[in-house]
């Protein structure tokens, strides 16, 4: 059993709904601009909101949170945080993913009145449904920590099917993966063959979703 003072970040413990309502967040994010944020907390059980809501109350601390009926427990709820340079709770980006999320029917806890406000909060209701116009693209990024930045990674498909060898038409999309693959090689966390065989041209689609599951594995 996972202690109460453990912070699950994981978006595969969310309902499939949050989790496809949190990687399209990130994924406008992304285009938008904003790669420097990162999940702080996904699921929380009841045990660990009481202890959450203790704090600043009958515990010592500032308090954290208003409620004990929280959606983190529903499985519908994630929070985040903003990477340095910027403040971890950062209020101007904070308000910048708040207005994307709004465009996708993604409550923000920013927008809740005083007493409830919970900048770092987003949620969904359990029958929220991905909004007309919008669909996930490609393999989005989730950061789980300040260490990466958010990436969207949309495969070009390939003229001919005579092989899977990764092949792109569009530069930006190369370099972003290029560069997903050189930050893994400078944090220790792949050796640098990774990067000569992207760089040869010789890596194959089931190569880079392997590599995805390494890094991830050693993050």
């Amino acid at each position: 059993m996972t202690s109460i003072t453990t912070t699950c970040r994981d978006i595969s413990e969310l309902l499939p709904a949050a989790q496809t309502a949190c990687r399209l967040l990130f994924q406008e994010c992304f285009k938008a601009g904003i790669k420097n944020i990162f999940i702080t907390e996904t699921y929380r059980s009841q045990e660990r909101q009481n202890y959450l809501y203790a704090q600043g109350r009958t515990r010592p601390g500032q308090i954290v949170t208003w409620t004990l009926d929280s959606n983190h427990k529903s499985r519908l709820a994630w929070d985040i945080a903003v990477a340095p340079p910027r403040n971890l709770y950062d209020i101007s980006t904070l308000s910048k993913v708040g207005a994307v999320a709004k465009k996708l029917g993604i409550t923000w806890g920013g927008y809740w009145q005083a007493g409830n406000y919970d900048a770092p909060h987003f949620e969904i209701p359990l029958n929220w449904a991905m909004p007309k116009g919008y669909k996930l693209e490609g393999q989005v990024i989730v950061p789980s920590n300040s260490k990466l930045k958010v990436q969207l990674f949309v495969e070009d498909k390939p003229k001919e099917k005579d092989d899977d060898v990764m092949k792109f038409t569009n530069p930006t999309t190369e370099n972003a993966v290029r560069d997903y693959i050189q930050q893994a090689v400078y944090k220790n966390l792949i050796d640098k063959s990774w990067l000569e065989k992207f760089d040869n041209g010789t890596m194959t689609s089931g190569d880079f979703e392997g590599l995805k599951i390494i890094i991830q594995q050693r993050m």
